[in-house]
């Protein structure tokens, strides 16, 4: 999955040392192990969502479609990010109401 974001890549063309450290952190965290390729990207599609990084969700959603992802299953992986994000205020709004015992 080692293929560098474009604004990666910019980095390289301004701070090689920078550059080499950080695509070496990229190599590591997305080279094969016990967490295969498609759930990797999965991950960083719902953290690129969460951030609202558009062109990053569609070039992951994209990626992940390469590597066999269904519909159903980008659907599921984006419910992700609003359960994380979203839920946030539902929680801290329950504080505007006195607990009843």
């Amino acid at each position: 999955m080692a293929k560098f974001p474009p604004f990666v890549e910019e980095l390289g063309k301004r701070d090689k040392e920078f550059y080499d450290a950080v695509t070496k952190v990229i190599e590591i965290a997305t080279k094969p192990g016990a967490v295969d390729e498609k759930t990797k990207v999965f991950i960083c599609l719902a953290l690129d969502a969460y951030i609202g990084s558009e062109r990053g969700v569609m070039v992951l959603a994209n990626r992940a479609r390469e590597l066999g992802a269904t519909e159903e299953e980008l659907k599921e992986v984006l419910r992700i990010p609003y359960y994380v994000a979203g839920s946030r205020p539902l929680i801290t709004a329950n504080n505007a109401f006195p607990k009843k015992e």
